[in-house]
């Protein structure tokens, strides 16, 4: 998908465009405070609470061990989302190879997961999900390969997570193929997408993550 029609989705509020980041003090640290990604289109902004920001809708999936996952069991973390398939043979697996960097880069911190969902119900099981999640290195409660109803994985990427801007109803028909990686706060905002086929961006989603652990820090 293309990254340009990503950032009309994205746009920042409250803050400003002129740099997209600020600076608050933190003791004698300086933590880079990330923007909040908003919907631009009128229908998408009922996730957006009065005087707040664009939120992420509940759901409950199936991970690769069969447990049911929820909104709530990532409301305590930052939380890098994706969208893939397992059958797919042309981005998804570089996709999962630079979120698997990224994983590594974080394994063990509890406060950083990882949400793969895929596009391909109908095919991805929760065996098939385990098989993919054992292939690269992912380990529970860290990183969920997720699977449910089509319809519910659609809305999400296309309503919550902002991160495919097509049109369509989770039918038949409709098929969702985004390269993007979408950063979520504790607070269920958007705080940055990123290319994943991009190393650049993703280098700087790892430093993102770093000023968003700095920043809730600085709030406890």
């Amino acid at each position: 998908m293309n990254t340009n029609k990503i950032v009309l989705l994205g746009a920042v509020l409250g803050i400003g465009i002129i740099s997209a980041l600020y600076f608050i003090l933190s003791g004698n640290k300086q933590v880079r405070v990330l923007p909040y990604m908003e919907p631009v289109e009128a229908a998408l902004k009922k996730n957006t609470p009065v005087g707040g920001h664009h939120t992420v809708i509940d759901f409950q999936l199936l991970n690769q061990q069969a447990q049911t996952v929820t909104r709530t069991d990532f409301s305590k973390s930052i939380t890098v989302v994706d969208f893939f398939f397992s059958t797919c043979e042309g981005i998804c697996p570089r996709m999962t190879t630079q979120m698997e960097r990224v994983y590594q880069r974080f394994k063990g911190n509890q406060q950083v997961k990882f949400l793969s969902h895929t596009v391909d119900p109908e095919t991805d099981s929760v065996e098939t999900l385990a098989a993919y999640a054992k292939l690269h290195q992912a380990e529970l409660p860290q990183w969920h390969f997720v699977t449910g109803d089509k319809v519910q994985l659609y809305k999400l990427a296309r309503e919550s997570y902002l991160i495919d801007d097509t049109q369509g109803d989770g039918g038949k028909e409709d098929f969702v193929h985004s390269q993007n990686f979408a950063l979520i706060d504790p607070n269920g905002n958007i705080r940055g997408i990123y290319d994943g086929l991009n190393i650049a961006q993703v280098n700087q989603l790892v430093l993102d993550i770093d000023a968003l652990l700095m920043e809730f820090a600085a709030k406890k």
